[in-house]
This record gives C-alpha cells, sequence and structure tokens, in this order.
C-alpha cells in the first residue's frame, strides 16, 4: 500500500490483542484494538479502517455476526475481514467464508502465516477500491444484489437500468469493468455491446453479460461482438465477484506489460532524442545546455501550479525536445554572430514546425507536440507558427515559453553577452500579457524568490 494500513483487531483476549498488536506494527501497521463484536462494529463505524481482524468467540456478538453485520452497512461493507480464530473445523471456516470474510487463519498458524494473509488481502482490497464497476439491468432488485455484492467484495459501483442512460454514465465517469443485462428498454445489452465497441477508447472496457437467456448461439454472438464473459441468471452472486475479479486483474495485468513495454520504448527513444539535442548543442557553444535547463524551469513552475506529476514529467520532456526541429537550420543561420536578414529569421521560424514532424512519427511524444509546436507563439496572437492568441495555446507551451525567453536572456550569443537575472526579469516584465502568458509570468516570479 502507498500509506500506512490502518488496522481493527477485535479479539475479547487483552494477551491476544497485544501480541497482534505487536505484530501488526512491525509490519508497519496502525492499530485500533476492540475488546469484542459489539465495540468492533461502533469502531469500524467511527474509523476508517483498511482492514479488521477479528476473532470468532466473542461475548455480546461473535466474528461471524460482527462480519455479516459490517457487510449490511454500506459505510463498513467494504471493509476486508480476517478471522483469526482456534475454530479450524472445516465448518468453521466454512461459516467464516459464508459471513463475508475475506481470509481465515486459525491461530496456531498466525505466527507464520499472518503476516502474507495481511498483506495479500490489503493488496487485493486496494486494488478494488481503484476500480469502478458499471452495472446495467432493468431490474432495480439484480441492480441492488450485485452492486452490494461487488461493494462487499470492495469495489466501487455505479449503476444505469438501460444502455442509453449507460452511456451517459460513461461520459461522466469511465468504469473499469461494465456487466450488463441483455433484455432492456430503449437500449438493450447487445445494442449498448455494439456501441461500446464502435468506440475503440471504450472498446477496451471488459464486458461481462449477465442474462437469463442460456442458448449457445446468444452467447456465441455476444462474445462475437467483445463481451469477456457471459452469466447465466439465475446465478450465485459470488460468481459475479469472482468473475469481476479474474477479468480485472487480467485486464490490469495486461496494461501493465502494455505500460512496461511503451516506458522501454519510450526510455530509448528519448536516449535517441537526447543525442540528437547534444549534436544540435555542440553545433553552438553558447546554448550548450539550454533544453536541460528550460525543462528545469519548466518542470519547477509546473510544482508551482500544481499540474501534478505527470505533468511535471511530461513538460520536463517537452522542454528538453523543444528546439529539437533546429536539426533543420543550417549553421551559416545559426551560428551567424550578426543580425539575422528577414530571409533567414523566416527560416529560423520554421524550426517548431520541423520539430514537430520529426516528433509525430512517435506515438508516446504526441500529447507533448503542442509544446514543441507552439512555444513561440505569443499571448497576443503575433507569434509563430499558427498566430495563436491567449489560451489557445497549450498552457505546457505557454510555461516553456517563460522558462525559453529568460534562459535565452540571460544566455551569451554570438552578437551579445548574457543579461543578468534582473534584467531578464525586467523585459519579461514588460512582455507580460503581450508575449508572454500572465499567469504564467507571475508563477515564474514566484518560484525564482
Amino acid at each position: 500500500m502507498d500509506h500506512q494500513p490502518n488496522i481493527l483487531i477485535v479479539d475479547d483476549s487483552a494477551i491476544v490483542r497485544k501480541a497482534l498488536t505487536r505484530q501488526l506494527e512491525q509490519f508497519g501497521a496502525l492499530v485500533t484494538q476492540a475488546e469484542d463484536g459489539k465495540q468492533g462494529v461502533e469502531a469500524a463505524l467511527l474509523g476508517h479502517f483498511d482492514l479488521i481482524i477479528s476473532d470468532v468467540e466473542m461475548p455480546h456478538m461473535n466474528g461471524f455476526d460482527l462480519c455479516a453485520k459490517l457487510k449490511d452497512i454500506p459505510n463498513t461493507r467494504g471493509i476486508p475481514v480476517i478471522m483469526l480464530s482456534s475454530l479450524d473445523t472445516d465448518r468453521d471456516i466454512e461459516q467464516g467464508f459464508k459471513s463475508g470474510a475475506a481470509a481465515y487463519v486459525t491461530k496456531s498458524l498466525a505466527q507464520t502465516q499472518l503476516i502474507e494473509t495481511v498483506e495479500s488481502v490489503l493488496e487485493k482490497f486496494t486494488f478494488h477500491k481503484t476500480r469502478l464497476i458499471l452495472v446495467v439491468d432493468d431490474s432495480p432488485t439484480v441492480l441492488h444484489l450485485v452492486k452490494q455484492a461487488l461493494e462487499e467484495a470492495g469495489f466501487s459501483v455505479i449503476t444505469a437500468e438501460n444502455g442509453k442512460r449507460a452511456l451517459k454514465r460513461i461520459d461522466e465517469q469511465r468504469p473499469d469493468l461494465i456487466i450488463s443485462d441483455i433484455t432492456m428498454p430503449e437500449m438493450n445489452g447487445i445494442d449498448f455491446c455494439k456501441a461500446l465497441h464502435a468506440d475503440p477508447e471504450l472498446a477496451v472496457i471488459p464486458f461481462v453479460v449477465m442474462s437469463s437467456n442460456s442458448d449457445r448461439s446468444m452467447m456465441r454472438r455476444l462474445l462475437y461482438l467483445g463481451a469477456a464473459g457471459y452469466l447465466v441468471k439465475p446465478f450465485n452472486l459470488d460468481q459475479i465477484v469472482i468473475t469481476v475479479e479474474r477479468l480485472l486483474s487480467d485486464h490490469f495485468l495486461i496494461l501493465i506489460k502494455d505500460r512496461e513495454r511503451l516506458d522501454t520504448e519510450r526510455k530509448m527513444m528519448l536516449a535517441s532524442i537526447t543525442s540528437l539535442i547534444a549534436a544540435l548543442e555542440a553545433r553552438d557553444p553558447y546554448t550548450r545546455g539550454h533544453s536541460e535547463t528550460v525543462a528545469k524551469l519548466a518542470g519547477e513552475m509546473g510544482n508551482r501550479m500544481n499540474i501534478g506529476a505527470e505533468g511535471i514529467e511530461s513538460i520536463g520532456i517537452a522542454g528538453r525536445l523543444h528546439d529539437i526541429g533546429k536539426i533543420g537550420v543550417p549553421d551559416s543561420i545559426l551560428l551567424k554572430p550578426g543580425r539575422l536578414t528577414d530571409a533567414e529569421f523566416a527560416i529560423i521560424r520554421q524550426h517548431p514546425t520541423i520539430g514537430a514532424e520529426i516528433l509525430s512519427a512517435i506515438p508516446s511524444i504526441k500529447p507533448l507536440l503542442p509544446v514543441i509546436l507552439h512555444h513561440h507563439e505569443r499571448f497576443d496572437g503575433h507569434g509563430y507558427p499558427k498566430g495563436l492568441k491567449g489560451c489557445a495555446v497549450m498552457l505546457w507551451a505557454r510555461m516553456t515559453a517563460v522558462a525559453d525567453t529568460y534562459h535565452a536572456l540571460i544566455s551569451d550569443r554570438p552578437y551579445r553577452q548574457g543579461m543578468s537575472h534582473e534584467q531578464a526579469m525586467d523585459i519579461i516584465e514588460d512582455v507580460r500579457g503581450t508575449q508572454l502568458c500572465p499567469d504564467c509570468v507571475d508563477a515564474f516570479k514566484e518560484m525564482l524568490k
């Protein structure tokens, strides 16, 4: 888990509670204690627990009743419960799972198995809490039962009464998996499945059919249309939970593998581009390190402007790539010690377009292309290459423009020495709202304080 797990121990033995607390605190958990099932329910309602570990034999309310009670309460339904008991017959263990326990550990094996079980259950339910399931059925009873079963397993659930309403829910919140009936008013499950798979972005969401129609031809048709599973009513609710867990686990592993592959490709691509930038900057000793400095400044601005960790990483990459198009500018122009002619400046102005064209063939760089293409646009619309104005220019491009302008001003050039920080900031203040985005300039100034 990303945070310290908050665990509630429910046991009528003070000795057992003390031993468990010591063991769990060594694991890194924050532990709360309750002496019986009744206190356990009260504590669960007041606290925010990631896990509850309960004995079975206790006064006032035993562990089985405690677990069943928690699963009946919406606010505690998603908290996993581990039964820890000296009762170890098959009947006791079966009763523990029937009451809703996520795992059952006998006290004789607690020393060797408890922490491993805790880790496993926490990992599973942490994954579940981040998954959103959409259940679609015109029967309120079915919606309620399936929703409750999935919430008991730790999932977040939204519902819709037909395919048409489900598509609206998907616009509001994109689910990680969809469970849908077939026979529904307004839009049935078949048309709903077709609509989803007509959209490449939605087609990747696992789609499970639940229907009283057990006809094999219907099953084959839905699977052909892209359904990932088919459940025949009436079904055991545990069957739905197991199906959802398996499909999401498989889907999640596929996504992880795809992400690892893309990360590897991206790293290889960035290594190649870094070499190109090094070669570019080797042509001009006056701008050596310029791209890296712009990337660093833009990243620090991103932190100041709360664009998030992924945004900061992305704008840093874009900063390193923003001048890559200068590879297409001849040395006679790029390194010219004097003032450029209008024709020469027109060639220089092509470098954002050249850079975007060079990088456009790399899918993982596509979100960064607006930075490469538009970092020389002006806030007043008099920039290049498109003459975009104000917020029509992507925020990251406006941020990069401020960092780029500042470092260009303080850097030595063949035709002038670099300015002092104070002189550069005076100029940046002068062009605030005309050349440069005022919000980005303000964030830049705050960052440098």
